[in-house]
């Protein structure tokens, strides 16, 4: 079992290590616009990418918003679960994310979008969206890339497919993007 869990450690720093740091300061670029500009940044995924939406949009709307002294105007669409289960059960489960963006969004907004293959119908649907009505999209996806990582404005691939291990290695990229500015408010101005 140590064997196993010193490989699984070893395989996990592999895939944070192929986070590209010039791709993380871009994104961080990215916020700090639509933090000047008063965008609305949208945020979602499905499961563990979802859970991963929920904590960015609140570590992004709480905490990088307290220290920086200006509200970032974040929305994790994976959060309203009758609204959700309305539109997958009324259009189709592809529709959940398109449908809010259609209520929701405006040229100039900014997606993120999270994946592990890049494929999810519904992430991809709301990117296809968000590239026709002029959105800056963001993709987070693991090493297949997906037809995500063609239609994003900026992507950040894990070099990995396994699921735990791509999605904590997006979340150290949430995290990377919340305390860029919880630790150098500054970069508000």
């Amino acid at each position: 079992m140590k064997n196993w869990v010193t490989q699984y450690i070893a395989a996990q720093k592999a895939a944070l290590d192929s986070i590209p740091a010039e791709g993380v300061v871009k994104l961080i670029e990215v916020l700090q616009q639509a933090l000047r500009d008063d965008r609305q940044i949208f945020v979602f995924g499905n499961g563990g990418s979802a859970s991963n939406s929920s904590h960015f949009a609140t570590d992004l709307g709480k905490g990088s918003s307290d220290k920086v002294g200006r509200r970032f105007r974040v929305l994790s669409l994976n959060d309203n679960v009758s609204w959700m289960t309305a539109l997958g059960n009324d259009y189709a489960y592809e529709d959940i994310y398109v449908r809010q963006l259609e209520n929701y969004a405006r040229a100039g907004d900014v997606v993120l979008s999270l994946s592990v293959s890049g494929n999810s119908p519904n992430v991809v649907k709301a990117l296809e969206w968000s590239r026709q009505k002029g959105l800056t999209s963001i993709a987070l996806v693991g090493a297949k890339r997906g037809r995500m990582a063609e239609l994003a404005t900026h992507v950040i691939a894990i070099d990995d497919t396994h699921y735990g291990r791509v999605e904590d290695a997006q979340m150290g990229i949430c995290h990377l993007l919340c305390y860029a500015f919880m630790e150098r408010p500054e970069l508000a101005q």
